[in-house]
């Protein structure tokens, strides 16, 4: 299934490329939008409680329309979909408890001692050779904040690889350079290459639209799974090392030639969600998106039926049919 092709700057246009955020937040920062954020509270004349909220709502539902893929000038997270990535996301925010004020804390120590002992307002230094009860507070509070980060740490790292129910479906996924094969582990197998979209390809592929499908992210078939659903992910590689990485499942696993290695996720909404390898794996490392496409029971069972003979007939059905949902989700609305 390997695809003998290879997707590089020559087979694309020069400019920038979004690198998705290793973990997940509440809000992504996105320049344009607050920029005309800011032009709107410029110009309109209302009164100022009215233009903060109307500012805030617009704001925050702009960041989440397309939360699930990264975005310009992002210092966040994207939005978890599993509840993994909620379990990280908690413990970044957790850890800032402590990292804030200890920075804090020695910069205003530094900056006391620069003054407070500096040679022109202490010029006889005092010969004390040591202060037990700074020392104690100097040993005990590090251990004491250690013991803080390491017990959630390790029962976070114990929850990554524990699932707490038995997989319901498993996938293989073979790292190339650079693209992937799935391979759907079920009564009949199907297999299928996953490769970065060219752009020439979209319209044949129904795919123009970027907010959805964006450049160097989308790709020509999606991993198709269902929502709320135990999955197994099983990583390998045919060449050098990959890694599957997912943002906004909270997985990240390495694809290592000889060897399989075990990864999963159970995604909470639909949606397409987009990662990449991170693992510098050649010169078209940066062109080597994961797209996952998370649809309800139903239609993947369907999709799986069709895609077994026809996999693009079956791809164009489930796009049409996600779209005409969304339309008239947004027509309710």
């Amino acid at each position: 299934m390997r695809r003998e092709k290879e997707y590089g700057l020559n087979h694309l246009e020069t400019v920038g490329i979004p690198v998705p955020a290793l973990f997940v937040g509440t809000a992504a920062r996105n320049w344009e939008t607050m920029r005309a954020m800011r032009n709107f509270l410029a110009n309109a004349k209302v009164p100022a409680s009215a233009k903060f909220l109307s500012a805030a709502v617009t704001f925050f539902a702009g960041a989440s329309a397309h939360a699930d893929q990264p975005k310009n000038w992002e210092t966040t997270f994207q939005a978890p979909a599993t509840d993994m990535m909620r379990q990280i996301e908690w413990f970044g925010n957790y850890t800032m408890w402590f990292i804030v004020p200890i920075t804090i804390l020695v910069l205003l120590l530094l900056a006391y001692c620069i003054v407070r002992f500096r040679a022109s307002a202490n010029p006889v230094p005092s010969k004390t050779s040591h202060n037990t009860l700074i020392e104690v507070i100097w040993t005990v509070g590090p251990v004491v904040i250690l013991l803080c980060l390491a017990i959630p740490s390790f029962q976070l790292l114990t929850a990554q690889y524990t699932p707490p129910e038995e997989a319901k479906l498993t996938v293989k996924a073979t790292g190339n350079q650079w693209n992937w094969d799935y391979e759907y582990q079920t009564e009949n197998t199907l297999s299928f290459n996953s490769a970065i979209l060219q752009d020439t390809d979209r319209a044949a592929a129904g795919k123009e639209d970027r907010k959805v499908y964006p450049r160097l992210l989308a790709v020509d078939n999606e991993l198709v799974v269902p929502v709320n659903t135990m999955t197994r992910v099983l990583v390998t590689a045919t060449d050098v090392i990959h890694s599957f990485a997912m943002p906004s499942f909270g997985i990240k696993i390495d694809a290592i030639p000889g060897r399989t290695n075990e990864t999963w996720f159970k995604a909470e909404k639909e949606g397409v969600f987009y990662g990449q390898c991170s693992q510098l794996c050649g010169k078209d490392h940066a062109f080597m998106p994961i797209a996952i496409r998370v649809v309800s029971d139903a239609q993947f069972k369907t999709w799986l039926a069709a895609a077994k003979t026809d996999l693009p007939g079956a791809n164009k059905t489930l796009m049409a049919e996600v779209d005409g949902q969304n339309k008239v989700a947004a027509a309710g609305n």
